[in-house]
């Protein structure tokens, strides 16, 4: 039943078009060090690559999904019996002036330093953040007050149930707190557009180190972590309620709420996707008991 998806991905890989792997850990694909084998993880190199190799594992039956670099996803125990296409082989900037065209799997910490040395402001906020251009279009991440939505233009998507390619303006992607229009639409975004702005390179470094050195002396970057688990809660510090509540250091199997900042789940040693959803449910369950609220994830559940 898969023999012809794996024979066109044979010859992708054989054309330098993509690479993959079978019966990959997604342990070892996660930021989170969580998760089973995956059937099939694919690294596309190109958007045509990445259609191909979509489209025919479609026409396969298989069970398809598109993940940049999986910084902020929680796979299952169990793995996943299809297969991933991850999109961090797309990768590179080409800058014109004060505009700048990203591929959806470029890491956005290498964003920032790349429009830094040519003089481009207005990244600062994504350095250090482990994620990829396309996963911060499409939950809108940000930091320190500034988000995706701050200097994004356009982006380019494409739409596996129609196979149209076309481009979102800024407006369409309908960006909010953690949220664009990608979460609803099933869009998958292939390329990027920023419009930032000039400043000199020692001023934006000077600012992306101040980032940096918060991140490092706040965040528990040591550990094994998906990033910041909960959302803000409209006029609260999630992090500081759950602190609050007595729970920083809170352990279920080797999942542990971080005793460094308690809006970070880590993984001490051996952590189960179970352990995480435990400990996940068990903190809401809590902040709401104490304070009435219900604090919703950032976290995605795989």
């Amino acid at each position: 039943m898969r023999e012809q998806f794996e024979r066109l991905l044979t010859e992708l890989q054989k054309e330098g078009a993509l690479t993959f792997e079978k019966g990959k850990a997604l342990s070892s694909c996660s930021t989170f060090h969580i998760g089973g084998p995956v059937a099939y993880a694919v690294y596309p190199k190109t958007p045509d690559a990445f259609i191909a190799a979509y489209c025919a594992a479609k026409d396969e039956g298989l069970d398809v999904r598109a993940l940049g670099n999986a910084s902020n996803i929680l796979f299952p125990d169990e793995g996943f019996e299809g297969a991933i296409l991850f999109t961090t082989a797309m990768c590179g900037a080409s800058f014109d002036g004060c505009r700048a065209e990203v591929s959806s799997g470029e890491s956005v910490t290498a964003l920032a330093v790349k429009a830094q040395k040519k003089g481009l402001a207005g990244l600062e906020f994504y350095y250090g953040i482990p994620g990829s251009v396309g996963g911060a279009v499409y939950m809108n991440a940000g930091a320190y007050e500034h988000s995706t939505g701050e200097v994004l233009t356009q982006s380019l998507c494409w739409f596996p149930q129609t196979g149209e390619t076309r481009v979102l303006q800024n407006p369409e992607h309908r960006f909010d707190y953690r949220h664009s229009v990608y979460m609803e639409n099933g869009g998958i975004v292939l390329k990027a557009t920023y419009w930032l702005f000039e400043d000199l390179p020692a001023a934006i470094r000077a600012r992306m180190d101040d980032y940096m050195e918060r991140r490092v002396s706040k965040q528990p970057l040591e550990l094994p972590s998906a990033g910041s688990v909960f959302k803000r809660y409209p006029g609260y510090f999630t992090g500081k309620l759950i602190e609050e509540a007595g729970l920083k250091g809170y352990t279920v199997g080797g999942a542990q709420v971080s005793t460094k900042h308690a809006g970070f789940i880590v993984n001490i040693g051996g952590a189960t996707a179970k352990d995480v959803k435990e400990l996940v449910s068990y903190i809401q369950d809590r902040i709401y008991e104490i304070n009435g609220i219900r604090i919703e994830r950032e976290l995605i559940y795989f």
